[in-house]
């Protein structure tokens, strides 16, 4: 079974789980315990930033797939050359501290940039759907999306989107805007669907409960200092993707 096919077979399996290094991540150690960290929970995939010697540095040191994120269409080509195993347009979050800002019309013609730069080369293709967009605007980019023949859609929140309070409580609403979107586009594209922008171990059920075949998580475990904290998060994750998996099998 190839990379790829092994990541497919978990989305298949609603249990997919992305460790996030970060788009703009160009800490080699860190990603490279990150990395470690996935591989050793059993996660389904590693997401690293798209610069060359990063890409690959990791693709020697791991069999894991490895997606590659940029809104660059010729780092995302150059990527899939490097080794990548998935690309994905998009992981914006960072990019909206910069200032930058991406609506459906930017999307698609970065996506369709990327397709004709890749010519008769076929890799797994996920778009995520910027979350500073509306409801409607979001479900209709991705319809556009899978008549294209993307292979996946990640959703996400937004990153002033901050907790106003503690605890459980704050996590949720955290997350609250990339569960709310999951679920209106579980409901309305046969895509499936990551959703990513504070996942973490306690957020997660909420994902697959809203729809996701899969979760994309960063920042609760590259931010941490230690990498016994990070494999034991990513342990977590991977448990409650498998729960999720199990609970998918008792309804059929």
């Amino acid at each position: 079974m190839s990379r790829i096919e092994l990541f497919k077979q978990h989305l298949t399996e609603k249990r997919a789980v992305k460790i996030i290094a970060g788009i703009d991540n160009f800490d080699i150690e860190n990603i490279k315990k990150v990395v470690t960290s996935a591989e050793n929970a059993g996660a389904s995939a590693v997401d690293i930033c798209a610069k060359p010697e990063i890409i690959s540095e990791i693709r020697e040191m791991t069999d894991m797939p490895i997606f590659v994120s940029s809104v660059v269409p010729s780092e995302l080509v150059k990527a899939v050359e490097l080794g990548a195993d998935a690309i994905e347009l998009g992981n914006f979050d960072a990019l909206y501290k910069k200032g930058m800002s991406f609506n459906a019309e930017k999307v698609l013609s970065l996506v369709n940039e990327t397709l004709e730069l890749l010519g008769d080369t076929r890799v797994f293709f996920c778009v995520t759907i910027p979350g500073e967009m509306s409801v409607t605007e979001q479900i209709e980019l991705a319809r556009k999306l899978e008549t294209m023949g993307i292979d996946l859609i990640q959703t996400e929140g937004h990153y002033s989107a901050n907790a106003q309070s503690d605890g459980v409580r704050g996590l949720m609403e955290k997350a609250e805007l990339t569960l709310s979107n999951t679920i209106e586009l579980s409901r309305n594209v046969d895509l499936p669907i990551m959703t990513a922008t504070a996942i973490n171990p306690t957020t997660a059920p909420f994902a697959f409960a809203a729809g996701a075949s899969a979760v994309g998580c960063g920042s609760c475990i590259n931010k941490m200092d230690s990498e016994l904290s990070m494999i034991a998060t990513a342990k977590s994750l991977v448990e409650i993707a498998s729960r999720n998996a199990l609970k998918v099998v008792e309804l059929v």
